[in-house]
């Protein structure tokens, strides 16, 4: 009677608790205690200890997406002027379509319409939540050019802070670059902020980009091309983020 092939009769997919345990959510004994408690689905049903997952397959936790850290996508890009930082495939604008990346990946954040640079983009719905929290104040740089020369009180008061939408913005860092033109280093997300600021100050913002995200540098990548994250860019990110 011949042997029997191992890897031919090896169940198709992998243990469930093997996978989620590749998201980095959790260990595959912690993985096994979710699936006993009906927590995770795999393409909508509840699952059990035996499931396996094969390609193609949606497994959540909690309702939430869980994707193996290896099939995690994060990427740089440098939006042009036009573009809307929306999933909504219904604005002809939109970012998604623009980059025609392939895959489900989302923008963390945004930029408007009329400002550019530097935007993340992934397929790892978690870290976009952690990012956008405005409490964790994680870092964004932009440089901005005025309608006209500022003075030194105007980057007094901008870095000091000034009122917006109802209360004062925190203090930040502002290094003049020439007569128009200055970079700031904010640590907080309201709706067009930098603009807002410069209004209340009696100048209009005629140029904006985004040149740096926590420890991400636009850096010379050209406008309307992305870029992968390199692997000591995604470590320092996802560390920033465990803290």
């Amino acid at each position: 009677m011949p042997g029997i092939d191992p890897e031919n009769s090896a169940p198709e997919g992998i243990r469930l608790n093997k996978y989620i345990a590749s998201s980095g959510v959790c260990s595959r004994r912690e993985a096994d205690h979710l699936i006993e408690s009906g927590k995770v689905t795999v393409n909508g049903i509840t699952a059990d200890l035996g499931t396996r997952v094969k390609d193609g397959d949606t497994v959540a936790v909690d309702g939430k997406a869980v994707i193996p850290e290896d099939n995690m996508i994060y990427i740089a890009f440098n939006k042009p002027l036009g573009i809307t930082c929306t999933t909504d495939t219904r604005d002809p604008s939109n970012i998604i379509d623009y980059i025609d990346f392939g895959e489900r990946i989302f923008p963390v954040g945004r930029l408007d319409k009329n400002s550019s640079g530097l935007i993340l983009l992934t397929n790892n719905g978690d870290i976009v939540n952690r990012l956008l929290r405005s409490e964790n104040g994680h870092e964004k740089e932009y440089v901005v050019t005025l309608n006209r020369p500022y003075d030194s009180t105007f980057i007094k008061t901008m870095s000091s802070g000034v009122p917006v939408l109802g209360r004062m913005t925190l203090k930040t860092e502002v290094f003049p670059v020439n007569q128009k033109t200055f970079r700031i280093i904010l640590r907080q997300g309201m709706n067009r902020q930098i603009r807002r600021m410069c209004e209340y100050l009696g100048y209009r913002v005629t140029k904006l980009k985004r040149i740096r995200f926590i420890n991400i540098r636009l850096g010379d990548l050209e406008p309307g091309k992305w870029r992968y994250l390199t692997a000591d860019e995604k470590k320092e990110l996802l560390k920033g983020l465990s803290k």
